[in-house]
């Protein structure tokens, strides 16, 4: 007898000769046997391994940190946010149980200090702190950059805003920001103002400044609201519009008066100061930040334990008050909601520099 077939050869349909069966059968449990033998043996080695690593793995996550950590700055040291900073390091470093290294990478409109931070070991031993131009203004300007910021960054927390304040040099001609207009307009070209480059936080001011007083004032980059907070004292450059915290000495000196603080209400430390939209500036509207980020490869856990002790230390009053000294107003929250707060920010940045260009006539930065 031979095989009989039925229809089509499909597997369902195919007859066995009852001897072939038989054989067949006899043969097989000595083959799944051997299979299972085999499949048993490699699963308990795969097993194994996926044991190995994901102990290991906790192992190093539940005892971090073993070692000192790089908290990596894009500004230049003596800057308002660099003695927050180095604050925040220091407290940090009580409650972890190892040195946070404050370690300063001013220059390039913030893109060294992120570039750096983009290409660290996700290892739990790099965190940064990165401002609006790195995190949101500079994705709008530049074509290409060495970072991505949904790509190469974790984002732990945001931390705080900024108080800003229009400042001029003591000898500058003008009292007022009335004053300063028209001044600004009767020597066009002639006044300087302090910015972090091009399309940072000071220079998009000075953009909506030029095209709302309808004159020119030249903007002179510098690495860090220090240095810029210095140029003004010493009469290098007229104004600044900077964080108000930058410019405490030369205020209390007098050397430095503030024409218009950036807040919706007056400051309590200089009551005689209107704000800017009491001053005639108001509609500007954009609030310079700080956050934190780790490179993309850091585990969430690590990110995670990063962000409780920095939230609870900012949750300290004697820290928040030290906050508020220097006009910083605090502002940590979740990883998740400084992602998507990243994510808007971003766009409406694009906005600003948008308006910026049309009203500047610049075009993006290759």
């Amino acid at each position: 007898m031979g095989l009989t077939f039925i229809g089509k050869r499909s597997h369902s349909q195919v007859r066995i000769h009852p001897v072939i069966a038989h054989a067949r059968a006899m043969r097989e449990p000595a083959r799944t046997q051997g299979q299972a033998s085999h499949i048993s043996a490699l699963q308990r080695v795969l097993l194994g391994i996926a044991v190995m690593i994901v102990s290991g793995a906790a192992m190093a996550q539940s005892a971090w940190p073993n070692k000192p950590i790089r908290l990596l700055h894009s500004i230049a040291s003596g800057s308002l946010t660099d003695i927050v900073a180095r604050a925040m390091a220091e407290e940090l470093s009580k409650r972890l149980g190892q040195p946070l290294v404050v370690e300063n990478r001013p220059g390039g409109n913030m893109i060294i200090a992120a570039e750096a931070c983009a290409h660290a070991a996700g290892d739990g031993y790099t965190a940064c702190i990165l401002s609006v131009d790195a995190l949101s203004s500079n994705p709008n300007t530049y074509d290409k950059l060495p970072y991505d910021v949904d790509r190469d960054f974790k984002p732990v927390t945001l931390l705080f805003y900024v108080q800003e304040a229009l400042v001029a040099n003591a000898a500058v001609p003008a009292n007022s920001v009335a004053e300063l207009r028209t001044l600004a307009q009767e020597r066009s070209g002639k006044l300087n103002l302090g910015t972090l480059g091009p399309d940072s936080s000071p220079d998009l001011f000075l953009t909506w400044l030029r095209d709302r007083w309808k004159t020119d004032v030249v903007a002179v980059p510098y690495k860090g609201g220090g240095p810029i907070a210095s140029a003004v004292l010493a009469g290098e450059v007229e104004l600044g519009y900077l964080g108000l915290g930058n410019f405490l000495a030369g205020l209390q000196s007098g050397k430095v008066k503030a024409l218009a603080v950036g807040s919706s209400q007056r400051v309590a430390q200089f009551p005689n100061v209107p704000t800017m939209a009491e001053a005639g500036l108001g509609g500007y509207g954009v609030r310079p930040w700080w956050g934190m980020v780790m490179p993309a490869a850091t585990p969430d856990a690590i990110v995670s334990r990063l962000n409780a002790e920095v939230t609870k230390l900012y949750a300290e009053p004697k820290f928040a008050e030290f906050l508020s000294s220097r006009f910083l107003e605090v502002a940590p929250g979740t990883p998740e909601e400084f992602a998507a707060f990243l994510k808007a920010d971003r766009i409406r940045a694009g906005e600003v520099i948008r308006f910026a260009r049309q009203a500047h006539g610049a075009s993006t930065t290759q």
